[in-house]
């Protein structure tokens, strides 16, 4: 490569701006598919249908695609009917590689009558977009589209670095083999372990070093229903639930309590256990209740590991069956172990008791590794456009980047939406964020180069 491409190309980079009518025009398209690639999962009303996302997609980058004079080598994979996977390549003279992973093709669910505008169609007002899929993630696959036809479209671009952007199926409900675990069970992927991976789906603008993990959990807890005026023959199912989680919560807290790790990842919180429903046996306000399950979830930095807490929590539980007549009860006349009203004088007892289950799918945290050269380079490029570059972390919980980065990719992550309004009522981006986002990109690819 001569110095008089490498400067062209650099200043190619410098001077990228986003063709916001390209953009607005695809993430139009997208958006009005949001209403079909609605995901909550197997089993529910809504399946979502990627190739719709797909086919706008790729007919916005064929005319850049090797096969018709440009630089592109664009591949569909489909391991599920109707449910593709996109994945751009922009090859490079030399060996290493950038890679661009992680927006994918499908959405939260919307309720248009929660809505002050319609879901499925862009609206815009002034610098905002807004539509189901503008943050998260439809947004982030119209950028990435244009970036890379942008890219392909300037004369004489040549980067040392291979270039790879992959769109997924199935992020928002992480459907077995359609999406990134089956791209990496194929060996798709496999290229884009030879440099780092920029997953491109969070939001601020900012980098998000950390993420935690996700463990849903439900304490299910039996006692013995009673007439309510006779609360001493009664096992309450409610009031057992009430103190076994006091107590398990307790446990969590002395046995995984804040650490330093977080403090330097700027976690806003450390882990979290706490109950968010409850529920119990149907009956009228004159029965002492049967049973009662609480049902929540853990949120748990990337310092812990998930099995531990699970295999804790479940001893735990263990311990406190054994010795559930010793938990605090609720006045004189309420126990979790008494007399068989059947035969209250024959000696038989009956114990409450207690189990924890764990909820089908559990996610795993992560700690970007901070001396990457990819994450110091997209923070200089950040600053250089935002004029700030603000590392942070978060205790919500991205789905497979764990698997990839234990997997052996350098992952970084990074997003341009905004995080008030994952999946929300009235979910939008911003305009200048996405112009700055190209920016951004280009000046990342430029330190690559």
């Amino acid at each position: 490569m001569s110095s008089s491409t490498t400067t062209d190309t650099e200043l190619a980079l410098d001077a990228l701006q986003l063709n916001e009518p390209r953009f607005l025009e695809l993430l139009e398209k997208l958006i009005g598919e949001s209403r079909f690639v609605q995901n909550t999962g197997v089993g529910t009303a809504f399946v979502p249908e990627e190739d719709r996302v797909v086919a706008h997609v790729l007919k916005c980058l064929d005319p850049f695609k090797v096969e018709n004079g440009g630089k592109l080598i664009v591949e569909r994979k489909t391991y599920v009917p109707g449910r593709s996977n996109v994945i751009i390549r922009l090859p490079g003279k030399g060996s290493e590689q950038l890679s661009f992973v992680g927006s994918h093709l499908d959405v939260v669910p919307a309720d248009p009558e929660s809505w002050n505008v319609d879901p499925f169609k862009l609206t815009i007002d002034g610098d905002k977009l807004y539509g189901r899929g503008t943050t998260d993630c439809l947004g982030h696959v119209a950028l990435m589209t244009t970036l890379f036809t942008q890219l392909s479209e300037i004369d004489g671009f040549e980067l040392n670095t291979s270039l790879s952007c992959v769109f997924i199926a199935s992020e928002e409900a992480n459907g077995p083999g359609i999406g990134v675990d089956g791209l990496v069970e194929n060996g798709e992927l496999d290229h884009c372990k030879s440099g780092p991976v920029v997953w491109v789906d969070c939001a601020d603008s900012q980098p998000c070093i950390g993420t935690a993990g996700a463990i849903t959990w439900d304490l299910k807890c039996q006692g013995h229903r009673f007439h309510s005026g006779l609360p001493h023959k009664g096992i309450n199912a409610i009031e057992l639930a009430m103190e076994a989680t006091t107590k398990l919560q307790q446990e969590f807290y002395t046995k995984f309590p804040p650490c330093d790790l977080e403090k330097e990842y700027k976690f806003i919180t450390s882990s979290t256990m706490k109950p968010t429903q409850i529920r119990c046996a149907p009956g009228g306000l004159n029965q002492i209740p049967p049973d009662a399950t609480v049902s929540g979830d853990i949120r748990l930095t990337p310092f812990y590991d998930v099995e531990e807490v699970k295999s804790f929590l479940e001893q735990t539980v263990e311990e406190m069956n054994k010795k559930v007549g010793e938990l605090p009860t609720r006045g004189p006349w309420s126990k979790f172990i008494i007399d068989d009203p059947k035969n209250p004088s024959g000696g038989e007892k009956i114990v409450g008791k207690l189990s924890i289950e764990w909820g089908e799918h559990l996610l795993t945290g992560i700690a970007c590794d901070l001396t990457s050269p990819a994450f110091t380079k997209m923070c200089d490029s950040i600053q250089e456009v935002k004029g700030k570059a603000e590392p942070y972390s978060l205790t919500g919980s991205l789905p497979l980047v764990h698997d990839l980065k234990s997997a052996g990719f350098d992952i970084q992550l990074i997003g341009f939406g905004l995080m008030s309004t994952y999946h929300a009522d009235d979910e939008h981006c911003l305009l200048s964020d996405m112009k700055d986002a190209a920016s951004i990109l280009a000046k990342l690819i430029k330190k690559f180069h």
